[in-house]
């Protein structure tokens, strides 16, 4: 039998584009900046950084939720790398632009948005299925059971 709370909670935001598209995947969230020249595996997609909190983790074929970009501009080169490899996120959404992640996200190539009007760490965990259509700014939240 089913009732009312059967049914996944579902969260819609707005944000800015940066590269358009759409997307749909599992959410990778961290609320630490990722370094991409010795942050990343361009191989398999995964934080190489020893004291990030993703460290070991791939963020290949998942929708990248994080601050934006550190390091140098060696960023924009191990993300392009990762989506020659076939190893990039579906998606990336962040809240901090910069050059280095605009270019990032350029060359990428993978939907990108920015400036939302609500708080994504607070609105988006790791396991959630979030759907990114840049095209349009809006970002849809199904929340992990459990």
């Amino acid at each position: 039998m089913s009732t009312a709370t059967d049914k996944p909670q579902v969260i819609t935001l707005r944000g800015r584009r940066v590269v358009g598209g759409k997307a749909r995947a599992e959410a990778l969230v961290t609320t630490q900046t990722i370094s991409g020249w010795g942050g990343i595996s361009e191989k398999d997609g995964s934080v190489i950084e020893l004291h990030h909190e993703l460290h070991g983790q791939s963020f290949a074929g998942k929708v990248l939720v994080f601050p934006g970009a550190k390091g140098s501009s060696g960023w924009s080169a191990y993300f392009h790398m990762c989506r020659l490899n076939g190893t990039a996120p579906a998606a990336m959404l962040f809240t901090r632009m910069t050059t280095k992640i605009a270019l990032g996200a350029v060359v990428t190539r993978v939907p990108t948005l920015t400036d939302f009007d609500a708080d994504i760490f607070e609105l988006i965990d790791t396991g959630d299925t979030v759907e990114v259509d840049a095209d349009a700014g809006l970002v849809t939240i199904t929340k992990a059971p459990g």
